[in-house]
This record gives structure tokens, C-alpha cells and sequence, in this order.
């Protein structure tokens, strides 16, 4: 089992991310709340890792702390919760949104997320509300959801990039399309245009 990678990070385009260890490059897919923390391309980055084994495939899935994913980890237990639609989860909502979302049973927020629908996201709150502790997960995830973004590389075409980001997490293009453009005015820099198109459309 991997579970921890530590290495040069070779590429970054959301969710995709390259790592070499030890001349080995490793793929993983990653939620933006991690991509906001990365550092330069070519710089050393440490990853805590989930790996998931299927029959066609080995993925792995990349994460700044043991928090995001342990939080990972509890929305793949729930039925109808895939990895995609985790890391969807945790690219949308803010930790402290994610976690208050649970607590008070807010179905129709949670429903904003692309591939959760009325019964998963009910069946999501039953499932975590007496599993979370609100604080401390809360605590835990606001270095994560507040990281600064300075180390970001202006990628060539941001606009493009974002919205290629919002598809990957499962949004329709007509959607990424409507909330990058919706904020690209007052964002220069990918995952800025990223990170607000996603409050835009976590809050239509």
C-alpha cells in the first residue's frame, strides 16, 4: 500500500498531478483544496496518498495532510460516493462549509456538487453527522482551505485551463464555461479563477 509519496512535482494541471520518486513518475488525481497549497513546478512536494486497485486500473489520489484524506477516505464508505465525486466534494465546499453542510443537514447544498443527488446527499449527512467532530475537522482543514496560492504558476491560457479543471471534477461545460467567465474579471491566475468559480456555482 502507498501512503505517502516525497518528490520533485514534475507537472500540475487539475486534477493531474506528476511526481517523480526515485526516477519514478507518479500520476495521481488531486482535489483543488490540495492544488491550492502545491508548490512550483520542479520544486520538492510531500503527498499523503490513497491508492485505489481495480481491475483495469491502479489510482492514486494525492493530499496536502492526513485530514483531507481521512475525510477522502469517509466519503468513499458512503454508497453512491465514488472518487470522483469525493474529490468533486472537497474542490466545491471549503472544509468548514463541507463539515457545517453535514451538521445542519443541508441536503440541497451538498446537491450542488456534480454527481450527488437528492438521496446520496441525504444518505451522506446520516452516514457522517455522528462520525464528524465539526471542530476539530474544522480546525484541522482551514491551513488546507485558506492556503495561499502565490506559488502558482501562471499557466499560458487560464481561462481554458480552469474550465478544462471544472469538466475533470464533473461539471458540464456549458457550467464551467458560465462560472469561470463569471469571475475571470476579477482573477488573473488559474487556480484563483478555479477556486471562485467553484463558490460561484456552489452557491447558485
Amino acid at each position: 500500500m502507498i501512503g505517502f509519496l516525497r518528490g520533485l512535482l514534475l507537472h500540475k494541471q487539475p486534477p493531474i498531478l506528476l511526481v517523480e520518486v526515485n526516477g519514478v513518475g507518479y500520476e495521481l488525481e488531486a482535489p483543488m483544496s490540495t492544488f491550492y497549497a502545491l508548490p512550483d513546478e520542479q520544486s520538492e512536494v510531500a503527498l499523503y496518498v490513497h491508492l485505489i486497485v481495480r481491475e483495469d486500473a491502479q489510482l492514486l489520489y494525492g493530499f496536502s495532510d492526513q485530514g483531507q484524506r481521512q475525510l477522502f477516505r469517509s466519503l468513499l464508505k458512503i454508497n453512491g460516493v465514488g472518487a470522483r465525486v469525493a474529490l468533486a466534494i472537497l474542490s466545491t465546499f471549503s472544509p468548514r462549509e463541507f463539515i457545517h453542510c453535514i451538521h445542519l443537514e443541508d441536503a440541497a447544498a451538498l446537491t450542488r456538487v456534480p454527481g450527488i443527488g437528492n438521496k446520496t446527499a441525504e444518505r451522506m449527512i446520516i452516514d457522517l453527522r455522528d462520525r464528524i467532530d465539526a471542530q476539530a475537522y474544522a480546525q484541522e482543514y482551514d491551513a488546507v482551505s485558506g492556503a495561499a496560492t502565490e506559488h502558482a504558476a501562471a499557466p499560458d491560457n487560464p481561462v481554458q485551463d480552469a474550465i478544462g479543471a471544472l469538466m475533470a471534477l464533473g461539471y458540464k461545460a456549458a457550467e464551467a464555461n458560465r462560472a469561470v467567465n463569471a469571475v475571470k474579471q476579477q482573477n488573473r491566475q488559474r487556480d484563483d479563477l478555479i477556486r471562485n468559480a467553484l463558490q460561484y456555482l456552489a452557491k447558485r
